[in-house]
């Protein structure tokens, strides 16, 4: 099973773009490391204070992609960074 999630995000506090860079490394490094998960900055690389996620996880049960991509939102949210906005999951 692999689910596809596509994160829209407003970021805070953030004065440029390598401001907006550090603080992507920094959540995406940590994504990474805590769920084996695949992701990158999909659009609004030119705009510092905007952000869009893609997420990938691939599973062989849809129950337990899902509990990964519901922890990955959870943990995003959780930074005060940054505000989720819109997401969007497709199961291919």
């Amino acid at each position: 099973m692999i689910l596809v999630a596509e994160v829209e995000c407003i970021l805070y506090n953030t004065h440029s773009l390598k401001d907006k860079r550090s603080v992507l490394k920094r959540i995406m490094n940590k994504l990474r490391k805590d769920f084996n998960i695949a992701i990158t900055e999909l659009d609004y690389h030119d705009l510092w204070q905007r952000t869009k996620f893609g997420i990938v996880t691939i599973s062989t049960s849809h129950t337990h992609a899902e509990q990964i991509i519901h922890e990955v939102f959870r943990v995003i949210d959780e930074y005060s960074e940054l505000e989720r906005t819109i997401t969007q999951v497709e199961r291919i």
